[in-house]
C-alpha cells in the first residue's frame, strides 16, 4: 500500500516560494523533510499551469478556473512589458547620459 501525503496548496506555494527565492530545493526540502522529487514535481506543474492548485474535475468549474488563471497571467504580464520598458527607456537614458558627458 503506498501512504500518499496530501499537502495542502498553501504549503505547496510557501515551499515554491522559498525555493524560488533561495534557488536551492534540496535546502527547502530538507527543511521541510519533503522529498526534493515531490517539490520539482510541484514546480514543474507550477511553470506549466502558473499554479499548483489542482483543477476541478467539473467543465464549468475547471474553466472558469483556467479563465481566472488566465486573467492573473495577463495581468501579471502586463505589469512585466511595463516594467521592461521602463528600465529599457532608464538604460536609454543613462547611455545618453554617458555619451554627452564623454564624448568619443
Amino acid at each position: 500500500m503506498s501512504s500518499k501525503k496530501q499537502y495542502s496548496d498553501e504549503l505547496k506555494e510557501q515551499i515554491i516560494k522559498e525555493c524560488r527565492e533561495t534557488g536551492n530545493v534540496a535546502i527547502v526540502a530538507r527543511r521541510y523533510n519533503i522529498s526534493s522529487n515531490t517539490i520539482h514535481t510541484w514546480l514543474k506543474k507550477y511553470r506549466k499551469t502558473g499554479s499548483v492548485k489542482t483543477l476541478p474535475k467539473a467543465g464549468k468549474d475547471r474553466n472558469k478556473t483556467l479563465e481566472k488563471q488566465l486573467q492573473q497571467i495577463s495581468v501579471e504580464n502586463d505589469r512585466l512589458k511595463r516594467l521592461l520598458a521602463e528600465k529599457e527607456l532608464e538604460i536609454a537614458i543613462l547611455r545618453e547620459l554617458t555619451n554627452n558627458k564623454n564624448p568619443r
